[in-house]
């Protein structure tokens, strides 16, 4: 059994710190950021993976609404319940922990929304609490549904963790803008300890409990804050991805583009680029702009 919540804690450890992790430090990098497609993708790709890597010693959940579910369809016993509860959330609570370390580590850095949930003001797209509930509760429905069917004795053997890791990066594909992507409760993340809300909204620990998930499961899932840069309105609206910021003529390092000689208008001071990189952080830490 401990072979089990060992495999959960670690599992969870890394859809923390690898799916928030690309939010908080890779999604919003000047000219360089990944988005809300990379972001979507990096929570697919830590759960396909670590389903492959120790799926097989504890069935690879990850998440508290997953087991609830399972145990519900009679996958899982009811007495396992509190033990993997435990691993998944001591799992979150040390990848946000370590995520922490690593993006304090930036000069200026402040945690903002830290990749948390929310609706209102804490919303990329500024979407209500109902528009919040509803897409929570018919998406964790849906994951479930797509996890029981992959994993059913029907099913071609070998490619559960691809169906499961596609379906959560669709899921996040659908919802970042509107809540930052739930899916299981609120306590699994740890990473809300961290977070410095900004006034007019309600996070999402409210519907982390609320919301009664499809299957007997439900909650609040890994959420990547993902919004627009200050300022910027591209070709895709209010949901374009960051703009950067850096100065004409610099690369995303802040030497000058190919082709283009030293100068005192390419040599952008250190501080400005700290400023410029701390602003993409800032967007992916929840300061949305509306």
């Amino acid at each position: 059994m401990l072979h089990k919540f060992s495999a959960e804690f670690f599992g969870t450890f890394w859809l923390v710190f690898g799916g928030c992790g690309s939010a908080v430090l890779a999604a919003g990098f000047p000219d360089l950021g990944i988005g809300f497609v990379g972001v979507s993708l990096a929570f697919g790709l830590t759960v396909m993976t670590m389903a492959y890597a120790v799926g097989q010693i504890s069935g690879g959940h990850f998440n508290p609404a997953v087991t609830l579910g399972l145990a519900v369809a009679g996958r899982i016993s009811w007495s396992d319940l509190p033990g993997y509860w435990a691993a998944q959330v001591t799992g979150g609570l040390v990848g946000a922990i370590v995520l922490y370390v690593i993006a304090s580590g930036a000069p200026g850095w402040t945690p903002g929304g830290f990749a948390s949930n929310g609706y209102g003001t804490l919303s990329p797209g500024s979407y209500g609490l109902v528009s919040a509930f509803l897409v929570e509760v018919v998406l964790t429905a849906a994951f479930l549904i797509i996890i029981l069917g992959a994993t059913s004795a029907r099913a071609p053997l070998g490619f559960a963790p691809i169906a499961i890791g596609l379906g959560l990066t669709l899921i996040h594909l659908i919802s970042i803008p509107v809540t930052n992507t739930s899916v299981t409760p609120r306590a699994i993340h740890g990473r809300g300890l961290f977070r410095v809300d900004r006034g007019g909204g309600a996070a999402m620990d409210v519907l982390g409990g609320a919301a009664p998930g499809g299957g007997g499961g439900r909650g609040d899932l890994e959420r990547a804050a993902v919004g627009p840069a200050p300022g910027h309105r591209g070709a895709a609206g209010r949901h374009a991805a960051p703009a950067g910021g850096v100065r004409p003529g610099l690369t995303g390092t802040g030497r000058p583009a190919a082709g283009q000689v030293a100068g005192p208008s390419t040599k952008a001071p250190r501080r400005r680029r700290a400023m410029t990189l701390q602003a993409g952080r800032d967007d992916i830490n929840g300061r949305m702009t509306t």
